[in-house]
């Protein structure tokens, strides 16, 4: 007995009912494989550029910096943001192939390591699996590609997002984590993430960086 099976057995037996069978069965199955939506908002069933556009309103609206760049400029609009908040030039970066294409050892003034951060890094980078326009949230995906440390720890977090990662609802995010991992399977981890951590706990004032980085940059890279 699977551990999926062994949890919805636990169910039944707390609700006190049986095995499903017959028609009740079969309609449970096929809304299983065909992930029904439900209503999803106007607000993000817009023209592609405009979703751009609303994520972008989205993501400063939270304290978010979003910059949009070409993919050749990548590198430099990094070194460029690190120079004008005074942040050193280096930074942590994900293990993610994705990223390589960007230039970094063009740009040897800019320091970069890849892998898990540590107390010590200050900047981290990483990519993000999609950006949601109804929102202006970004989606992270954990794997050996981008340990989920990286978007908790460094006080500062530049995330590379690709235009064509941008969606309108969060409903496309789950299409698309279907295609890329497969029926029945998910990371370990899918983080939602929207502008930098902040709290307002204490007297009502809004503190930036209370559980993760105080400062959130997209570099939004056109197709």
């Amino acid at each position: 007995m699977s551990a999926r099976e062994q949890m919805l057995g636990a169910i039944r037996r707390g609700l006190r009912r049986g095995e499903l069978s017959g028609e009740a069965r079969a309609a449970a199955e096929a809304r299983l494989a065909h992930h029904p939506v439900n209503i999803v908002p106007k607000r993000s069933q817009i023209a592609r550029a405009r979703q751009i556009d609303l994520f972008e309103e989205g993501a400063k609206a939270v304290h978010a910096t979003v910059a949009r760049v070409a993919g050749g400029a990548v590198a430099g609009a990094v070194i460029d943001y690190l120079a004008a908040n005074n942040l050193p030039a280096a930074a942590v970066m994900a293990p993610d192939p994705a990223l390589d294409r960007y230039g970094w050892k063009d740009r040897p003034m800019l320091e970069i390591r890849r892998g898990l951060p540590v107390d010590a890094d200050r900047v981290a980078i990483t990519g993000a699996f999609a950006g949601v326009a109804e929102t202006g949230t970004l989606i992270f995906t954990s794997g050996p590609d981008h340990p989920t440390s990286l978007n908790l720890l460094p006080e500062t977090h530049i995330v590379i997002l690709r235009e064509d990662g941008i969606v309108g609802a969060y409903e496309e995010v789950f299409v698309r984590l279907r295609a890329r991992y497969g029926a029945g399977a998910m990371p370990r981890a899918v983080n939602t993430v929207t502008g930098p951590s902040r709290t307002a706990d204490v007297e009502q004032q809004l503190e930036l960086g209370a559980h993760g980085p105080r400062r959130m940059h997209i570099l939004i890279v056109r197709d």
